[in-house]
């Protein structure tokens, strides 16, 4: 059986290549694309960074609408990027 030598600078392309792959997943999550019409909550929240419980509070008192089917929030995407754009 052959033995291969790993390189410590092996291992750091390996990690900018995983860091690199890791970052186009969260890149494609994070900007649905624009035919999208509904969005769910996660994808609010990482669109406007933030928290679960911050929009919660903008659901609450008005500042952001949503649609709940089978227990699980909608939200229009066009709306969500009005948002974005006042910001």
């Amino acid at each position: 059986m052959p033995v291969e030598v790993i390189t410590k600078q092996d291992l750091v392309e390996f990690e900018q290549h995983m860091l690199r792959e890791i970052q186009k997943i969260i890149d494609n999550f994070a900007q649905p694309p624009e035919e999208k019409t509904w969005l769910k909550s996660e994808e609010v929240k990482l669109l406007l960074k933030m928290s679960t419980s911050t929009l919660q509070k903008l659901r609450n008192n008005g500042t952001v609408k949503c649609a709940k089917i089978g227990g699980i929030l909608y939200y229009d995407y066009h709306y969500i990027r009005l948002l974005l754009d006042k910001r």
